[in-house]
């Protein structure tokens, strides 16, 4: 696909207000939202943990550099698959720098992304878009429960924690935890009805 610009996302929510150099909160919440995600991704193509660190901090600051440029056109790509792209190449670059220096290609950054979409990645990286698909999906969960986290009492977050995710009998959460067995359901109602508006508020974000 190809674009003489950037891939556009849609201009709302955390992605909209990133445009804003000085909102310190909302990078801190992109970061905390996406480095895993990337680090994970890095990790997988065969990176070292220094240099997945690297292409974590090289994606950042790329979209920092880019992101009041982005428009939304649903025609061209999401913000997921820009940032896929950003990414990958960045993984690419930490594979070029293993390479002896006479045998290196020529390689020119370009962060004003005109001309670079239709770059090819090292072909010793590894499938990205079926680790990011995986990545993402779980990413998005962990994500949303970490915003849950710390909207609710941590009593009730333990007890949906050990009823649902580690899938323990009503009654034995009751037991151990010392609450009704009605709390245990009552908790679970609630936390999973907040994790799903969460995750579709990052959604709206990813699209």
């Amino acid at each position: 696909m190809k674009n003489s610009g950037l891939i556009a996302t849609r201009r709302t929510g955390l992605v909209d207000r990133l445009a804003n150099w000085d909102d310190q909160r909302r990078w801190q919440e992109f970061f905390d939202t996406y480095w895993k995600l990337i680090y994970s991704v890095a990790r997988k193509s065969g990176l070292a943990d220094a240099e997945a660190q690297e292409v974590v901090q090289e994606t950042v600051i790329t979209v920092a550099k880019n992101i009041d440029r982005l428009k939304y056109d649903p025609a061209v790509g999401s913000f997921k698959g820009w940032l896929l792209q950003i990414t990958r190449w960045r993984v690419a670059d930490q594979f070029r720098k293993r390479e002896p220096e006479g045998a290196k290609r020529t390689h020119v950054h370009d962060d004003s992304f005109t001309a670079t979409i239709d770059r090819v990645p090292d072909s010793r990286i590894v499938d990205l878009e079926a680790v990011w698909e995986t990545e993402w999906k779980d990413n998005l969960l962990e994500a949303a429960i970490a915003r849950v986290k710390r909207k609710i009492d941590p009593k009730q977050f333990q007890i949906f924690d050990c009823y649902v995710r580690k899938e323990w009998p009503a009654q034995k959460v009751a037991e151990r935890l010392r609450v009704s067995v009605g709390q245990v359901y009552l908790a679970r109602h609630r936390v999973a009805a907040l994790l799903k508006k969460e995750i579709k508020a990052l959604e709206k974000i990813d699209r």
